[in-house]
């Protein structure tokens, strides 16, 4: 229940929606083909274990469990490689994600449908689950209202929207539903800004990660007995099903992959995570088929010993290949080879809540345009001190405190971040992904490299280490700022970007905005200004951006490899774009990049008569 709240929760939705059908095509290859293997397979065990009553149930236990993806276990054993952020990582969760939720709404229709009284039911489950879900929207913003002067909402108010999904999760066992769909479709619907949403994640991800889980696939392994393996009928059942599961998911996964043209290595990789089983398919086989009537115990055990020892077996495999595949990994963190209508990851670094409006700024105007997505980090920089301060008892913190040494750093500035980050979020629907790192300033650098690169950025934004005043004049705010700059600037595995901000007389936050921002890029040459223009590509495509790209040309090759570039510009009455480059190879690098962006994103017009 918790764990699909949480799986919910953290679902990203833009990516979801993006790529919905080749998430359901990767999902549903190998599942068709395992139903249409799961009729005679299903006859053969009725002959050999005599089911008699509850076909119909046996029949969808069975196709469950041969067509099945345990998308916790996916998602775990990703996020335990580091694949999260990796698109083939992001396309086996959500794979394995949709698979289960089909298979758990389509056992649940045809059990709706078997009867009067459980399609009353399942109606009655359908209604709670949307009143729950617009009761916690109007909790999730009573409480952000309430909370205002507050890191973290407190507990007892996280206590009533747990009371409320355990309820729906208990009345939908009730009723003789599983609560997985309805748990993860309320925190799917679970509104993301704000205070509350972040103490869920907060309170959720490290209790169920940590105790819940290892707890429930502790118990299923103790619920497994050895003893029934070593008959020969059973073991050559179990054998055979677990070929049969694993072997039209690998086959019907690869022809999937196939017609969407993914590489043949993560072809393979996605076809073995998607042959993990442990969740919906547990829980039916625990689950008697009428109030009247449990499996066999032979029964029982065997779909148990099919359910464990396939994951087993195919789990250890697809780590390896997973760490194999993440030494050899090439990731496009070069953004004058990134597509761009392709995601741009970015990560802005914020020290005090100063630096804040002018990043959330920057992130509105590269997130612009629909049709190229972005997706921000935004990490709190903190100093740690010296010396620490004395540790409290738990019962000695304050109601809604956490029990962590890093939530005692960073003072006042996490809540002014924080709510300078809900009313971006609130106001852009541009979702900014929020950590904070607390270490000291002579190796902060590092940790904001090792982010960097787990998160698979394209672009580091840090802030100058001045700052300007009221009178206009810039003041040194932390040496130690320029030191971390200079060497992330030299360690980064991707772009880095020092972000001056202006304060109210520079760029201003284009959403909402009813004036047009003018930008303006100067181009002197090199791969560091190609990245530069490159970047500048996300902030042409928003509607209340004006961009200008000066170019600077050496005075030698400006006859030459210019003139028709200005004569061009000026007879179109565009702007008049000028240049300086590098002389030789470089030169002619930069020509062929200035020439293909003037190409596409300056428009035609015919001059007028």
């Amino acid at each position: 229940m918790l764990f699909m709240f949480s799986i919910g929760l953290e679902t990203d939705v833009p990516y979801l929606r993006r790529n919905i059908r080749v998430v359901s095509i990767v999902a549903g290859g190998g599942s068709i083909l395992a139903c249409l293997f799961g009729g005679p397979f299903f006859w053969l065990l009725i002959k050999v274990f005599n089911v008699t009553k509850e076909r119909f149930a046996f029949y969808l236990l069975t196709l469950t469990v041969l067509a099945n993806s345990a998308s916790p276990i996916v998602i775990r054993m990703i996020a335990e490689t580091k694949f999260d952020t990796a698109d083939l990582g992001r396309m086996a969760i959500y794979s394995s994600l949709v698979n289960e939720m089909s298979c758990v709404t389509i056992v649940s229709t045809l059990k709706a449908f078997s009867s009067s009284g459980r399609f009353g039911g399942a109606i009655l489950i359908t209604l709670v689950t949307v009143a729950v879900i617009f009761v916690n929207k109007y909790l999730s913003y009573f409480f952000n209202k309430r909370n205002q002067n507050n890191r973290f909402v407190s507990n007892k108010e996280i206590f009533v929207i747990m009371f409320l999904l355990t309820c729906l999760a208990l009345y939908a066992e009730w009723v003789g539903y599983t609560a997985i769909f309805c748990c993860f479709l309320v925190g799917l619907m679970f509104p993301r800004e704000g205070k509350t949403a972040r103490t869920l994640l907060h309170k959720l991800t490290y209790s169920v990660n940590t105790f819940i889980l290892p707890v429930y696939f502790g118990y299923t392994g103790f619920q497994l007995d050895i003893s029934n393996i070593f008959n020969k009928l059973t073991l050559a059942l179990t054998v055979l099903m677990i070929l049969v599961s694993v072997g039209t998911r690998i086959v019907g996964t690869l022809a999937a992959c196939h017609y969407l043209m993914i590489p043949w290595n993560e072809s393979v990789i996605l076809s073995l995570l998607l042959c993990l089983k442990g969740n919906y398919d547990l829980i039916l086989i625990n689950t008697n088929p009428n109030p009247n009537m449990v499996w066999a115990a032979d029964l029982h055990d065997f779909l148990l010993t099919v359910v464990v020892l396939n994951t087993l077996i195919i789990g250890p495999v697809a780590a390896i290949l997973l760490n194999r595949e993440e030494s050899s990994a090439q990731y496009p963190t070069i953004l004058e080879i990134l597509n761009p209508e392709s995601e741009l990851r970015i990560l802005a670094c914020v020290y005090v809540p100063r630096h804040v409006s002018g990043h959330v700024s920057l992130i509105s105007a590269l997130g612009g345009c629909p049709t190229a997505p972005i997706k921000p980090y935004m990490v709190h920089l903190v100093e740690l001190p010296k010396k620490r301060k004395s540790k409290l008892m738990y019962h000695q913190l304050e109601d809604g405190d956490q029990y962590s040494d890093e939530e005692e750093y960073g003072g006042n500035d996490v809540l002014e971040i924080n709510d300078a980050l809900d009313a971006f979020i609130s106001e852009t629907k541009i979702l900014v992904h929020q950590s904070k790192i607390v270490a000291s300033f002579l190796t902060i650098n590092e940790d904001v490299c090792n982010g960097a690169e787990d998160l698979r950025v394209c672009i580091i934004f840090l802030p100058f280490h001045k700052h300007q005043r009221i009178d206009g004049k810039m003041e040194n705010s932390m040496e130690e700022i320029r030191a971390i700059n200079q060497k992330v600037l030299r360690h980064a595995p991707c772009s880095v970007g020092i972000f001056v901000d202006r304060g109210q007389t520079g760029f201003q936050q284009p959403h909402g905005s009813q004036c047009v921002q003018n930008i303006a890029i100067l181009f002197f040459g090199g791969p560091d200004d190609r990245e530069a223009l490159a970047c500048s590509k996300r902030i042409l495509m928003h509607s209340k951006v004006n961009l200008t790209v000066i170019r600077f040309l050496h005075k030698t090759t400006a006859s030459r490899s210019s003139n028709s570039w200005i004569n061009d510009a000026s007879q179109k009455d565009e702007e008049v774009i000028m240049a300086i480059s590098n002389i030789g190879t470089e030169n002619e690098i930069d020509n062929a990049f200035v020439e293909t962006f003037y190409n596409r994103y300056v428009p035609y017009m015919h001059p007028t008569e």
